[in-house]
Parts: structure tokens; sequence; C-alpha cells
């Protein structure tokens, strides 16, 4: 039987997607439109409406739930995440549902505090722990930054193997739809680790132009976000990961994309590429300005 008649038969109700718009969610819910499985996305746009600050509109959400995915907006760090994930979780016992995929993080003891939750429940329950998404760097936080050819962080000499945010879906969408992913903890990983700095140089290799890293000070770097006028959750969470995550306790390659789906990971030199080659990585006007008169 392949994996495709095993969703079939096993999904007959709805996969639930928290955060289907997000980085990984849009991706997971993709997945799963496409294998023909009713998918209901949940946000707080959507209706039903999913907000993880408003639990009186939870339970709408996950009516007729067979499966559902679980991310935490916008980490599981932030104080209060583990009371929250313990609620949604026992509403999802209540409501029946007999499969839940939390997104996870690495070397956060909080995010680890909100996995215990989960494999506590009463539930087949899988863990997809990830190191920092390729994608930040495309879609997300720091774009605008490879756009203009600078990225200025606060990030040490330590090396980081991050993840393409596609491996992330794939295996998400294998513990949701198929057999044998129960009870298991994905840690999933690229295939190897680099400093910010080489990361930097593989983005420049392939967009084609230079493309720098800067470590900046730690305390200017939280000043300017908080100018920026980010939200303050946003901005605490920036200053937790490169103070915390990002102090050599994640820097090692682990083995869960392979254990979860049978192949390797992604290299980051294959996603900057693909990345490239979509356009988005193209010079800002400063920048390119910058670049004539150097040239």
């Amino acid at each position: 039987m392949n994996a495709a008649s095993i969703t079939q038969q096993d999904h007959q109700g709805v996969v639930l997607v928290l955060g289907g718009t997000g980085k990984t969610g849009r991706r997971v819910a993709e997945r799963l439109q496409a294998r023909g499985i009713e998918t209901r996305i949940a946000s707080r746009s959507t209706t039903p409406a999913f907000d993880w600050n408003a639990p009186s509109g939870w339970e709408a959400a996950f009516e007729g739930v067979t499966a559902a995915y679980l991310t935490y907006s916008p980490d599981l760090a932030i104080p209060g995440a583990t009371e929250a994930i313990r609620r949604v979780v026992d509403l999802a016992v209540t409501k029946g549902v007999r499969r839940l995929v939390l997104l996870s993080g690495r070397g956060e003891e909080e995010a680890q505090a909100c996995e215990r939750v989960l494999q506590a429940a009463e539930v087949e329950w899988t863990v997809v722990r990830a190191s920092w998404f390729m994608q930040n760097f495309s879609e997300g936080e720091f774009l605008g930054m490879v756009q203009a050819g600078a990225i200025t962080l606060p990030a040490a000499n330590i090396p980081e193997p991050f993840i393409d945010v596609d491996d992330i879906a794939d295996v998400a969408v294998a513990a949701l739809t198929e057999e044998g992913h129960a009870y298991e903890t994905y840690e999933v990983t690229g295939p190897r680790c680099l400093t910010f700095a080489e990361l930097a140089r593989e983005l420049s290799r392939a967009a084609g132009r230079d493309v720098s890293f800067t470590q900046v000070p730690a305390a200017g770097f939280a000043r300017a976000i908080t100018e920026s006028g980010a939200p303050a959750d946003i901005a605490w969470l920036l200053n937790y990961l490169f103070e915390t995550v990002l102090d050599g306790r994640n820097a090692y390659v682990a083995d869960g994309v392979q254990r979860a789906l049978g192949r390797e990971p992604a290299d980051v030199a294959d996603f900057a590429r693909r990345i490239a080659a979509s356009g988005i990585w193209q010079a800002t006007h400063e920048e390119a300005t910058h670049q004539e008169t150097a040239v």
C-alpha cells in the first residue's frame, strides 16, 4: 500500500493547519491540498479564526479535525507559550483529534517544555524540532538585508545547520498523513553547519553580487529593533535567539530529515541557487548604485 492510499484511508476528517499562512504552515497546507486531503487553514484572518490570544475561538477551529499541525506565533520561547500549548492540546484531545504534529525549536528550554506537554497527551504525537530557517533570508526578517547587500546581526562566529523550510514541511506532512511517525522527535537540520559569514558567502555566490556579514553589538541591535517599531515580543525573541540559541549549543547536524523521509536535507547552496533564480535577491536601488560607483 503506498502513502497516498494510506492518506485516503486515514484522513476522512479534516487536517488543521495552525498558522497556515506562515513559512511552514503555508507549505504544509499546500502539500496536504495537493494530496487531496481536506485542509483547514486557521489564523486570525480565517473563518473559523484562530488567535493564540483569544481561546474562546479555538473550539470552532477543531471541529471535525482528525490531525493538526501546531505552530505557535511568534515562537515557543515566548513566555506563556507552554500554557497555551497545554490548553490547545487538551482541547484537541477532547475534540477527538488523533494525531498532533508540533513545530519546535532546538536548544530552547521553553520549547522543550511545550514538547513534554504534547508527549504526555493521549494522542499520536510527533515533534519537528527545527534549526534556523534558510527562508529567514528570502521571505522573512532578514530579506531586506540580503537585498541591501549587508547582513548586520549580533551573531558570533558560531556555526548553525540552517534548514530549508521545504524540508520541514515535507517532514510535517509525512507525520500528519503517513504511518510510522508517531511518538518520534525529529530534530531537523541542514546537512552542514555554517557561520553567518559563511552563509553570506553562499548567498553572494548564488546572487552574483556581494552580500557581506557584519557582527554588530547585541545592545545596539536590540536598540535598533525597538526603535524600528517592531512589536515587543518580536524584539524580545530576536534578542533571545541571538543571545541564547546561537551560543554554540546547536552547532551540530542532526538526522531528522533522513529518518523521517529517507533522503538528505537540502543544502544552503541548493537553496541559494533556487532563490537567486527567482529574482527576489536583486539589489535594492541603493545597493545597485553603490556597486556601480565602486566599479
